[in-house]
C-alpha cells in the first residue's frame, strides 16, 4: 500500500493521473488482503531457513551423536526403533549422514506413524515424535497454511499472486518522476507519514526483484497451480525422463506416498513394482526338479549396501517395501543438487529398477528444482540463507510502514482507500492484464476479478459503503 503525492510532477495529464490512481488503488487493495498473510510467510520463512541450525542446537540432543569406530547395521537399528514403539512396523530408514549424527526410522502403528532417533553406534533411543509435530514440519505446513487445512493452502496460491502484483505495481508507483525524495533516500523522522512512505517505497524498490523471485519460486508447492504445472510438465517430458520407467512394471503409487519429503519435480513420479511376484511364479510351467517356492527378499542390510555402492550420498532415507510387490526406494534431497538422486531396488534380484538423478532432468525441471533450492536458501550456502532472510525482513519491514502509513493517512471512521481514476476507460487495459494473471494463475486471477467487481460494481451501488472505504 504506497500512498504517493499526486502532483503534476507525478502525472502530467488526465491519462496519466488516472493510470498512476487505478495503479495506486489496485495496490493498496491487494495490500491490504494480504498484509496478515505475507508477515506469516516472512517469519515462517525466516525460520525455515535455518532449520538445520535449530535441528543441530535447540534439537541436538536427538540429532547429534558421540563418534565411535564401531556402528550398528540398518536391520539392528531399525529393530531397536521398533522395539520402542511395541506393535509398530518399520517403513522408511534414514541412514545417518555421518559418524556423529543419528539415524532416523519412521515406524508406522495403530497410533500412526512416529520418527524414532537411534543412536547408529548404541542403538540407544533418542527420541521419538511423530512426524506432523515435528518442529521443522510444523513451520513448514505454517509457511503454506497447510497446517490448518486445504482451503487456507489456496489462499496462499492467492497471496503468491498478489505479491507478484505488488511487486509490479510498487514499482511503478516508486518509479522516479522527477522527485528526488523517496526514490532511494527516507525523508523526514517517523512521526510524519512521509517517513514511513519512503521507507515503504525504497525498501520496495531494493528487495523487490527477491521478492518477486522468493513469490515465483514458491508458487510451484502451491496446491492448485503447482500441482497442475507438475502435471503439465510430466505430460510433455520437461520434468523427469518418464521413458525411464517404460521398461519397468509399475505400480499404483507415486513418489510422494513412499518419500515423505520429495523433490518438487519427483513427488508425482510412479514407483515401479519387484519383478519377482507371486503371480510370476504361478505362471511358470512345472518343470522336472524346479522349486516354485518364491525367493526370498534381500534385507534391508542388502538394500542399503546396494545403494552406498550405487554412490548414493551419505544420508539418504531408504523406504521399505510395505509388501511382496514393493520396491526398496533410496532417494536423498541435499543441499547440492549435483548429489540429489532417487533409485528404486527390486526387493528380490537387489538390482535397479529406475536411477534417476538431478543431472537427467529437463531443463525446465533443473530450473524449477534450482529456484527452490534458492528460495530455501539452501544453493550458496550462509550467504544463500541471509540474502533470502534480508528478503524476509524487507517483507516485514514493508507490511509494517505500509500499515503505518495508511493509519496515518486514513480519514478518520474511514478507510482510506485511494481516489478512483477520473478516466474510468483505463480499467480497460486493467481488465486485460487482469485476464491474462487469470490465465497464468487461475485462482489468484479469480480473486483479482472479484477485487476488482467489488471495486467498479459493489462500491459504486451501496453509497454507505463507499463512504466508509473511501
Amino acid at each position: 500500500m504506497l500512498d504517493q503525492t499526486l502532483d503534476t510532477s507525478r502525472a502530467a495529464g488526465p491519462s496519466s493521473l488516472s493510470l498512476y490512481r487505478a495503479i495506486w488503488r489496485w495496490h493498496f487493495f491487494a495490500g491490504l488482503l494480504v498484509i496478515p498473510f505475507m508477515l506469516n510467510l516472512a517469519v515462517t520463512g525466516s525460520l525455515y531457513l535455518f532449520k538445520d541450525e535449530i535441528n543441530d542446537t535447540v534439537f541436538a540432543y536427538r540429532n547429534i551423536v558421540a563418534q565411535s569406530p564401531t556402528t550398528l547395521k540398518p536391520s539392528e537399528i531399525v529393530a531397536a526403533a521398533v522395539a520402542a514403539v511395541p506393535g509398530a512396523k518399520a517403513v522408511n530408514y534414514r541412514e545417518p549422514a555421518d559418524a556423529g549424527r543419528s539415524a532416523v526410522v519412521t515406524v508406522s502403528g495403530a497410533a500412526g506413524k512416529r520418527l524414532v532417533f537411534i543412536d547408529p553406534h548404541t542403538g540407544k533411543v533418542l527420541d521419538q515424535v511423530a512426524p506432523d509435530n515435528e518442529f521443522n514440519w510444523v513451520v513448514k505446513r505454517i509457511h503454506s497454511l497447510e497446517y490448518f487445512g486445504i482451503f487456507t493452502n489456496r489462499l496462499v496460491e492467492v497471496v503468491g499472486g498478489f505479491a507478484l502484483m505488488l511487486v509490479a505495481t510498487g514499482i511503478y508507483l516508486w518509479w522516479p518522476r522527477q522527485q528526488s525524495g523517496g526514490v532511494l533516500s527516507v525523508r523526514a523522522t517517523p512521526a510524519r507519514r512521509v517517513f514511513w512512505r519512503d521507507l515503504h517505497a525504497v525498501t520496495g524498490a531494493v528487495a523487490g526483484l527477491m521478492i518477486f523471485f522468493l513469490a515465483a519460486t514458491g508458487m510451484p508447492w502451491t496446491g492448485y497451480w503447482g500441482s497442475k504445472a507438475n502435471a503439465w510438465l510430466t505430460a510433455h517430458d520437461l520434468g523427469y525422463p518418464a521413458q525411464l520407467w517404460d521398461a519397468v512394471p509399475n505400480s499404483s503409487k507415486n513418489q510422494h506416498h513412499v518419500t515423505a519429503d520429495p523433490g518438487w519435480v519427483m513427488e508425482n513420479a510412479p514407483v515401479p513394482a519387484s519383478t519377482m511376484q507371486m503371480d510370476d511364479m504361478a505362471d511358470m510351467p512345472d518343470m522336472p526338479g524346479m522349486d516354485h517356492a518364491m525367493p526370498a527378499p534381500i534385507d534391508l542390510d542388502r538394500a542399503v549396501e546396494v545403494a552406498q555402492k550405487a554412490g548414493m550420498a551419505p544420508g539418504f532415507d531408504m523406504a521399505i517395501p510395505e509388501n511382496e510387490k514393493g520396491v526398496y526406494t533410496a532417494s536423498i534431497f541435499p543441499h547440492d543438487l549435483s548429489k540429489e538422486r532417487t533409485i528404486h531396488i527390486d526387493q528380490y534380484a537387489g538390482t535397479l529398477l529406475v536411477d534417476l538423478s538431478y543431472g537427467q532432468y529437463a531443463p525446465v525441471g533443473r530450473w524449477i528444482e534450482w529456484g527452490i533450492n534458492v528460495h530455501q536458501g539452501q544453493e550458496w550456502g550462509l550467504f544463500n540463507q541471509l540474502l533470502m532472510l534480508a528478503t524476509c525482513l524487507s517483507i516485514i519491514l514493508m507490511c509494517v510502514s505500509a500499515a503505518i502509513m495508511w493509519w496515518k493517512r486514513r480519514p478518520s471512521g474511514r478507510l482510506g482507500v485511494p481516489p478512483m481514476p477520473p478516466t474510468r476507460s483505463v480499467y480497460i487495459g486493467l481488465w486485460f492484464i487482469a485476464v491474462v494473471f487469470g490465465i497464468a494463475f487461475p485462482i489468484s486471477g479469480i480473486a483479482i476479478a472479484v477485487m476488482v467487481l467489488f471495486d467498479q460494481i459493489v462500491l459504486r451501488l451501496i453509497p454507505p459503503l463507499r463512504r466508509v472505504l473511501s
